[in-house]
């Protein structure tokens, strides 16, 4: 039984780093997208949200499962914990890379940039897509010391984000409101899913220290649930479970008798 308990919480860790780096591919073909005026790419991103649901829903159930079912304590608590609120963040990132794939389709068959903020967001993606790959890494590595370092890349997308600005407000815009809208709201969703890459590597922090690391400002756009929240979801996955076991033993009686 502890071999099975061991397995579903390597299984729920891997499972973690499958949700990352499948929103990182998601934003690496968004970008590609965007750069490219590739309505094919922008198409699979979104395509791809259908994944990334299910295995949101199916992370957090197997969280609440275990939860409920094992009891576990200390380290595999915080793991547990961790896991189910690590499901927020990694469906915002994919969410992210969805926008951007959503501006390129309705833009489409004209490019969402003008041609000066082009080196702007292929570098932004970038560092993106280098965050995206490093919190994947730190989910299956467990390492404090290369999560820690995330913060530094993210500062990058936040600089870039600060010239864009800029540009679209110091400098005369050519390019009409709409570009001026695309591109601001483009510009947000790097960074927020920066951000969220960031979130990532904190909570990473946290599950192989016990301590939280703050690395980087606090937002009330980029926390994850409530503890509220997350009591009343795993009051409504046991009661479900409760009422499942309870099924299943009154099917039993009723095939003994």
């Amino acid at each position: 039984m502890r071999l099975v308990y061991s397995e579903e919480l390597t299984d729920l860790a891997t499972s973690m780093a499958r949700m990352c780096s499948l929103a990182t591919d998601d934003m690496e073909l968004a970008t590609h997208a965007l750069l490219q005026i590739d309505l094919v790419a922008a198409e699979k991103v979104l395509q791809s949200s259908t994944e990334m649901s299910r295995l949101a829903t199916e992370n957090e159930e197997r969280g609440f499962a275990l939860l409920a079912l094992q009891a576990p304590v200390a380290r595999d608590l915080r793991q547990v914990v961790t896991s189910i609120q690590l499901v927020q963040d990694l469906t915002r990132m994919g969410t992210l890379a969805g926008h951007v794939a959503k501006i390129v389709r309705r833009r489409h068959p004209e490019s969402v940039l003008p041609e000066p903020v082009n080196g702007y967001f292929a570098e932004m993606g970038r560092v993106a897509v280098s965050l995206g790959r490093s919190a994947t890494e730190v989910l299956l590595n467990r390492d404090a010391e290369q999560a820690a370092t995330l913060a530094q890349q993210d500062d990058a997308v936040d600089d870039l984000r600060r010239h864009l600005f800029t540009l679209l407000t110091v400098r005369e815009w050519k390019w009409g409101v709409a570009s001026a809208v695309d591109v601001t709201l483009l510009g947000r969703y790097y960074e927020r899913f920066a951000d969220h890459a960031v979130e990532v590597a904190q909570r990473v922090i946290f599950l192989a220290t016990g301590e939280y690391a703050t690395l980087a400002e606090d937002n009330p756009e980029h926390s994850s649930a409530s503890n509220e929240e997350l009591v009343r979801r795993f009051n409504e996955t046991d009661r479900s479970l409760k009422n499942r076991v309870a099924g299943d033993d009154s099917t039993q009686g009723d095939n003994l008798s």
